[in-house]
């Protein structure tokens, strides 16, 4: 397994994967807080429900931000919540992307990001360098 840390040894299929699930996890987090912010300020129809909705994307935004963090250091255990966070994501883009109009635009986006992840997370070089595909002798 490459050292952690070690920019020339991490391979950059991990290095993708890392920047594109970080970026997710910021991106929920942005969304979250404005929805937290726009019912605080705002006239919300029912203000228990928008606060519950933006604390929830926040809350959500956890997954993918400690993935991307762990691919990024090469560890091990980081490859399961990045499979998990974009497990979760492809549902949600696939409902987006159904609802039609502005929908497809945030819809479009989360699952080619979706994809990039898995295809890089799930690569033979990845699993090499996180240490969870086969040992070579």
């Amino acid at each position: 397994m490459a050292a952690a840390g070690n920019d020339a040894a991490r391979p950059r299929r991990v290095a993708v994967a890392a920047v594109v699930c970080a970026a997710q996890g910021a991106v929920l987090v942005g969304v979250g807080l404005v929805i937290l912010v726009l019912a605080l300020t705002g006239d919300p129809g029912d203000l228990a429900q928008a606060v519950a909705g933006a604390v929830t994307l926040v809350a959500l935004a956890v997954l993918p931000l400690v993935a991307g963090h762990g691919l990024w250091r090469l560890r091990r255990w980081s490859r399961g919540p990045g499979v998990m966070a974009q497990l979760l994501a492809l549902p949600i883009a696939f409902t987006l992307l159904g609802s039609g109009g502005a929908w497809v635009a945030a819809a479009l986006p989360l699952a080619v990001s979706a994809l990039l992840v898995l295809g890089c997370v799930l690569s033979p070089t990845a699993t090499e360098a996180l240490g969870v595909g086969p040992r070579s002798a």
